[in-house]
């Protein structure tokens, strides 16, 4: 299996739909937000340097993105009791989904081999989409820099 995402949704295309596990107790899935845009982030580990610097980000630009209609989740295979510490530790204004069977990642199709440091193993890679108002994909970044992606988003979603 070759190293990179394995993305098959096309824009235009209808968004998985999920439910899952969120920080703060209860549930989320993508079906209670029709009508909002959707920001919905992978990322690999919660209080991981590249995974801080995107949280963070997505953090300090979140007024921006509730004035253009939309919400950001994040989704990562951590369990809810680690979402929750990420959340309080960096104050995160937005929910962060546990998709701890992979689940999710796997039906977006950005869950697969990884190399780190020699070492081969299955994850996330770091990917995101934009959800229309309609629930359709809008707009897809199949590899995204941490520091640099918010703002990227950001603007896409105010040209949408």
């Amino acid at each position: 299996m070759p190293q990179g995402p394995h993305i098959t949704l096309k824009v235009g295309d209808p968004a998985p739909a999920f439910e899952a596990p969120a920080n703060g107790g209860g549930t989320v899935s993508l079906k209670q937000f029709l009508g909002k845009k959707v920001v919905l982030y992978f990322y690999p580990k919660d209080d991981t340097p590249g995974c801080t610097t995107e949280a963070c980000g997505f953090r300090d630009t979140h007024a921006a993105f509730a004035a253009s209609n939309a919400v950001v989740l994040g989704v990562s295979p951590d369990p809810a009791k680690s979402h929750d510490k990420f959340v309080a530790k960096f104050k995160l204004p937005f929910t962060l989904v546990s998709d701890t069977d992979h689940r999710i990642a796997e039906a977006y199709g950005v869950w697969g081999e990884k190399k780190f440091m020699g070492r081969t193993y299955q994850g996330v890679h770091r990917s995101s989409f934009l959800i229309g108002i309609d629930g359709r994909i809008r707009a897809i970044w199949p590899s995204v820099k941490p520091a640099e992606h918010p703002a990227e988003v950001l603007a896409a979603l105010r040209a949408d």
